[in-house]
């Protein structure tokens, strides 16, 4: 998105025309909907692709000698063969696998995962029959068996206890440490050969361990960045990922001893029998294998993983990845690549994104914050915490208008992130914004319609319906007196004429669903945003691709 004349967000999609997409009908009676047409001169083509894991999290090494690969935003457990990188199965909603963050095997088959949107967590018995397991609140996340079946979960991000959980969901979850916050209780945790429950601190740098029977914790290790992950080999030696210095270590008494070195972002690590590592990215999506001689192999590709909001900036199409901005000029190159730790980076997180002259506007809901960041000086210039779930944000009349989901409004921050203005309230779902001129826009996922709230820095009376009839929209942007919008359920963007006529121009992938109501239903923002010459350009959220649509105006 921009504050300026042409608002930019992005599409994807094969390079292939648009007839051959929607069989070059202009009837709109075929088309089952008034005043639709669908376009048929243009060419929609994917300019850069990326992960075909929306995020890999957690991982084990399933008894069949494979991969399980978690994927919170991809809402699957992906099945890898650990030689080839082939994924020979997925697991999800319809195998009732949701929103997983880890995953562990006990030796006699069963595994479990945690859905850290939800706070279930859930696994299949030995024998396949899927059971709950306890049903907590959000924020559980690492999770893994005792040599004698005991089940552990932590919580990390949204929330900071330690349970022990019963397998088979008939006793309720016993407390172990409320103690371990803030932010974070504990993130990829093991079972020592000393029956102590192992894990790392990701705020607090350091690795502890505790007896699950007296609650009591102790100290094993110090000094980290920002260590997100414990296993042991099965010679008993502790090795440590640490996702701040994309590092990961083994521990040789107290000393850290480089066994790789990755990229920052890194989630989570299995140990093979034959003493290989796979290691999984949440920031880029890939899954590495490190060999035996030290070098490292590649079995999933990594790049857009979380594919949200798009702006045109500075000649370049910048697209917000939830742990990253991917910069691409307009032909697909990449131009660059700013990485975020959840909770330790200095960028922050960015769900949506928004030019701002020579500054960049980036929003998240998970971090619950909207921030301005300079990329040239590697900064961020302004920030405001504390929101509640905002979805989009965008300079207006010097304020930063800001989406605010979990408030239900459109409010303006000045430049000490006080409140100065509220430009719409009892929306019920304000997602995309835009802001052209002396003009405010919000696009209302429920409502279906796109609508005026501001004129010249002044609140609207009443919202003005611009457009309406629309299923889901999220993204949008202006282009002369046209919009463009990517409608999130049906994949489907549309340009709206003045009058109101809409032509499809593209369908890319539908976007995903809130895993519950205590995420914003856009959970991940679909977007799309125009350059100068009027090409659209939207991300595919599911299949991780960037879309450039030739000039369909």
């Amino acid at each position: 998105m921009r504050g300026s004349f042409h608002r930019r967000l992005s599409l994807a999609a094969l390079m292939v025309s648009v007839c051959l997409l929607f069989a070059c009908s202009t009837n709109e009676q075929e088309s089952g909907q008034e005043n639709q047409q669908i376009a048929t001169s243009f060419e929609v083509e994917i300019i850069a692709t990326g992960a075909n894991i929306a995020g890999a999290n957690g991982l084990a090494i399933g008894p069949d000698g494979n991969l399980y690969v978690t994927s919170v935003l991809g809402s699957s457990i992906s099945v890898i063969d650990p030689e080839t990188g082939e994924i020979l199965k997925t697991l999800d909603a319809e195998d009732g696998v949701i929103g997983p963050d880890d995953v562990d095997f006990f030796k006699d088959g069963s595994y479990y995962w945690t859905s850290i949107m939800t706070g279930e967590v859930a696994g299949f018995d030995a024998e396949g029959n899927r059971v709950v397991a306890a049903q907590l609140t959000p924020g559980v996340n690492p999770i893994t068996f005792s040599n004698d079946g005991r089940l552990f979960v932590s919580q990390c991000f949204f929330g900071t206890n330690l349970y022990e959980i019963d397998p088979n969901g008939e006793r309720e979850a016993r407390l172990i440490s409320d103690k371990l916050g803030p932010g974070c209780g504990l993130n990829g945790m093991d079972w020592g050969p000393d029956n102590r429950l192992y894990g790392p601190r990701w705020f607090n740098q350091e690795v502890v361990s505790f007896d699950v029977d007296n609650n009591s914790m102790k100290t094993e290790a110090t000094g980290f960045n920002t260590p997100a992950a414990v296993k042991f080999d099965k010679t008993g030696v502790l090795h440590v990922l640490d996702t701040g210095a994309g590092i990961l270590y083994r521990m040789e008494e107290d000393e850290k001893v480089v066994t790789a070195t990755l990229s920052p972002g890194l989630d989570n690590f299995a140990i093979a029998e034959d003493g290989r590592f796979f290691v999984t990215s949440f920031t880029d999506g890939f899954v590495k294998r490190i060999n035996k001689d030290g070098s490292v192999t590649e079995l999933q590709p990594g790049g857009i993983a979380h594919a949200g909001g798009i702006t045109f900036f500075q000649d370049k199409v910048v697209l917000a990845d939830l742990h990253a901005i991917r910069a691409y000029t307009t032909s697909g190159a990449e131009a660059f690549t700013q990485r975020n730790v959840l909770g330790t980076g200095v960028m922050g997180g960015a769900l949506n994104i928004a030019d701002d002259g020579d500054d960049l506007i980036l929003t998240s809901w998970v971090d619950n914050d909207v921030r301005v960041w300079n990329q040239e000086e590697q900064r961020v210039k302004w920030r405001s915490s504390g929101l509640s779930a905002p979805v989009s944000a965008v300079r207006y009349q010097g304020l930063i208008a800001v989406a605010e989901h979990g408030e239900n409004r459109v409010i303006g921050l000045n430049e000490l992130g006080e409140i100065e203005s509220i430009f719409a309230e009892e929306l019920p779902a304000p997602t995309g914004l835009v802001a052209i001129n002396d003009q405010l826009y919000v696009s209302d996922r429920k409502l279906g319609k796109i609508l005026r709230i501001a004129v010249n820095g002044e609140p609207l009376s009443e919202p003005e319906t611009l457009v309406e009839n629309l299923i889901s929209p999220e993204g949008f942007d202006l282009y002369g007196e046209k919009f463009v919008v990517v409608e999130a359920d049906s994949g489907e963007v549309k340009i709206v004429s003045a009058l109101g006529e809409k032509t499809t121009i593209a369908k890319i992938p539908a976007g995903t669903q809130a895993a519950s109501d205590l995420q914003p239903p856009s959970q991940v923002f679909n977007g799309v945003t125009v350059d100068d010459k009027g090409n659209v350009y939207v991300p595919g959220e599911t299949n991780r691709a960037l879309y450039k649509i030739s000039n369909p105006f």
